[in-house]
């Protein structure tokens, strides 16, 4: 052996790998300087956020955060806030990144009928659902305001009701289906929202969903001036209103509180809710179930309830057309 060919062990060059050569490590960054913020919007993967000092920025996730899905009404935490305000003038470099979405309080959902196994999450973290349905133009869907009743019982979350021209017609036959639910109901006239609709949303996060045309951007910009959501009509051959906002928006309230626009929907699927837990929210009812027979659905012949004499037949009636509600397919 020639002294050329006798090499020291830090002379031998390997070939690299066919992988990825960077070490990896159990180390991960602790954000330590992370700051606290809602979600505001969200469009294709990018997120509009207001921070604790209520300034506005825009943000990615970060590549820590992985799958993990974010949505209107999210609490997270974010580094590397920019305090330009204009999304057209940030770099994607210049963006924040969301390291962290915390735990939520309430998750509304729905599907996209109730056989469809994906769940999309509507909103995170409000308190309130209120369901904007028109006394008339475009005619109330009862259907679709149950399934939203469940839906709000659900996942913990109040719902309330909010019927919109009732100058056109009467609202009373509305009043009447759903007063025994104890669901509070309010009455706006010819677009005026009365102070007891604005203390009803000041303080809380509340949810605005309701079909196309019945006035939920005319009520957004009532409460939030600033607002400029735009408005529409209704098709004078379908019936139906037009979509007017495109994108979920939550907005501050003058007064405390948020309120979280939602464009116009068709269904309300709910194949994520097992009918079962509906009952949840009718604790009277609840007590008095005890009586049933092991298995029964509450809506069938054998229902001790029916021979309860404590028992409100209205409030009776009210829980099992929620309960049918899940099966039926038109609404």
């Amino acid at each position: 052996m020639t002294k050329h060919s006798r090499l020291d062990e830090d002379d031998v060059r390997i070939r690299p790998g066919r992988s990825k050569s960077r070490r990896r490590t159990k180390e991960r960054p602790d954000f330590h300087d992370a700051t606290e913020a809602t979600v505001t919007t969200v469009d294709r993967g990018r997120f509009t956020i207001v921070s604790s000092d209520g300034t506005q920025h825009y943000a990615i996730k970060a590549r820590e955060m992985g799958r993990k899905g974010i949505v209107v009404g999210d609490e997270v935490e974010v580094v590397g806030l920019s305090h330009v305000t204009g999304i057209d003038r940030v770099e994607r470099e210049d963006f924040a990144r969301i390291v962290r979405r915390f735990a939520r309080v309430t998750t509304l959902r729905r599907t996209a009928d109730d056989v469809d196994p994906v769940e999309r999450v509507i909103v995170a973290n409000a308190d309130q659902l209120a369901i904007v349905v028109a006394a008339a133009d475009p005619e109330p869907r009862p259907g679709l305001i149950d399934r939203a009743v469940v839906a709000a019982f659900d996942a913990g979350i109040t719902p309330m009701l909010i019927i919109t021209k009732t100058d056109i017609a009467s609202p009373e036959p509305l009043v009447e289906l759903y007063g025994p639910l104890d669901v509070p109901i309010y009455e706006v006239h010819d677009k005026v929202v009365t102070t007891a609709i604005r203390n009803a949303f000041t303080d809380h996060a509340t949810v605005l969903v309701g079909h196309s045309g019945v006035g939920k951007s005319t009520l957004v910009n009532s409460l939030v001036p600033t607002a400029a959501r735009s408005t529409g009509g209704v098709n004078l051959v379908t019936g139906k209103g037009r979509h007017t906002s495109t994108n979920v928006i939550a907005l501050p309230l003058p007064d405390g509180g948020i309120i979280i626009d939602t464009p116009g929907i068709r269904s309300f699927g709910l194949a994520h809710v097992d009918p079962a837990r509906v009952i949840h929210a009718f604790s009277d009812i609840e007590r008095a179930s005890q009586s049933c027979p092991r298995g029964c659905t509450h809506d069938d012949q054998h229902c001790a309830l029916d021979a309860d004499p404590t028992m409100n037949p209205s409030r009776l009636e009210s829980l099992r057309r929620l309960l049918r509600s899940r099966s039926q397919i038109e609404y």
